[in-house]
């Protein structure tokens, strides 16, 4: 799948990946560390990360799809959507775990939904290697099995 946002030929989603895996993987571990015994402000810390993450998971999905409405091949059009909606899935996590911590006195969670999170970040790598998979023109064999039998 090519992508069309480009700057100095280079794509622009693969990039903005990055910021909100990051600030998700740095929210878990700011909440690790605090399940763990480290002072408060490492639940507020963790909570600011998920709200960046949010925002900068936003601008990727308005990026991915920029790419999916151009695409000229309905196969990639269909993985662009696949892919959409698994970034999609990690953004609703995010947004209900980032709603429930603001009723949390110092933003902190519990072990609980801890364990969401951990699952969300789990969901959230395995959009990028798919993505990075797509990218480099390599659907995975499951990914091409559901866009090979479409009939339309």
């Amino acid at each position: 799948m090519e992508s069309r946002l480009n700057v100095a030929g280079q794509a622009v989603q693969p990039i903005l990946v990055m910021f909100p895996l990051g600030l998700f993987a740095m929210a878990v571990l700011f909440d690790m560390a605090d399940l763990l015994g480290g002072p408060n402000i490492l639940g507020a810390l963790a909570y600011w990360n998920v709200v960046a993450g949010l925002v900068s998971g936003t601008l990727v999905t308005i990026a991915i799809a920029v790419d999916v409405m151009f695409a000229r091949v309905s196969r990639d059009r269909r993985l662009g959507v696949l892919r959409s909606l698994l970034n999609v899935g990690v953004l609703v996590i995010f947004a209900v775990i980032a709603m429930l911590r603001v009723q949390a006195p110092d933003r902190i969670i519990g072990g609980g939904l801890f364990f969401i999170e951990l699952l969300a970040l789990a969901l959230a790598g395995f959009g990028a290697w798919f993505g990075g998979e797509i990218a480099n023109g390599r659907a995975p064999s499951f990914a091409r099995t559901v866009a090979g039998n479409r009939s339309y």
